[in-house]
């Protein structure tokens, strides 16, 4: 939720047209989560997407549920860490960054998302990641503040990986 809070923040710093809707599971504490965030410079119709044009796939049950929602010209950022690269389909473009791997290597494992956001945000093209690190001190909470050059090294890693 965090990266997509993120990305979405940083669309609206940038002047674009935004929509972010997080969806739970029905678990209390561990359970799955998603999100879907539009960044667009046109209005956004509907903020609804069936048919995603790229996803950030951080575990195995992520992969199974949304790799074949997405377009096929579509981009799937998938964390090479927890992911079998068996299960990926060859007909997809795919970044396999191991973030899990990466975050632990800079001494942060819950940083795993934000190296798959700046994959994300190369892969991509959606945003600069300075605009995206910028957003940071937004969207990082009061209590947390402190590791916000930790979260924006991670992105810089991310971003800087290549396959």
């Amino acid at each position: 939720m965090l990266i997509g809070n993120l990305l979405a923040q940083a669309g609206m710093e940038q002047g674009l047209h935004v929509t972010f809707i997080p969806v739970y599971g029905a678990e209390m504490r561990g359970g799955t989560a998603n999100c879907t965030v539009v960044v667009s410079s046109e209005p956004i119709g509907s903020p609804i997407v069936r048919r995603p044009q790229a996803t950030i796939i951080m575990n195995q049950p992520s992969l199974d549920k949304f790799q074949p929602r997405l377009r096929p010209d579509g981009v799937q950022i998938v964390n090479a860490s927890l992911v079998e690269q068996a299960s990926l389909d060859p007909a997809r473009r795919t970044v396999y960054i191991p973030a899990n791997d990466m975050a632990n290597s800079l001494g942060s494992p819950r940083m795993a998302n934000m190296i798959a956001l700046g994959a994300y945000l190369k892969a991509t093209g959606c945003l600069p990641p300075d605009a995206v690190i910028d957003a940071l001190d937004h969207v990082i909470p009061g209590h947390s503040r402190q590791l916000i050059p930790q979260n924006a090294e991670a992105l810089r890693a991310g971003y800087a990986f290549s396959a």
